[in-house]
């Protein structure tokens, strides 16, 4: 199967399983739970003498700066892939270096 087909299969399969879902918040609740304990562990190993409200707090920022992380490592390898195409559909070669074959 190749790629493409193999993500429509999967988006189909995610549809279909949305689709049977009356509930999806609590669906996902576990994973939500085990997501939100994970940034404030953290947050209490970085201020073990912090109250609740103020764990809570560091925990939302420490999520935020996760998927902030996640948004930048997704940024820069598409501007690398876009670069990659932009420069084989320039010279015709894989690479992007005419004389990469020479040598």
């Amino acid at each position: 199967m190749n790629p493409q087909d193999r993500t429509l299969r999967a988006s189909l399969a995610a549809h279909s399983s949305w689709a049977n879902t009356l509930d999806p918040t609590s669906r996902t609740a576990k994973a939500r739970a085990a997501a939100n304990g994970r940034f404030e562990r953290q947050a209490r190993e970085l201020h073990p003498n912090a109250t609740d409200d103020q764990i809570a707090r560091v925990a939302g920022h420490l999520r935020s700066a996760h998927f902030k992380r996640l948004a930048l490592a997704s940024a820069k390898a598409r501007r690398a892939k876009k670069t990659a195409a932009s420069q084989k559909h320039t010279d015709g070669t894989p690479g992007g270096h005419a004389d990469a074959h020479e040598g």
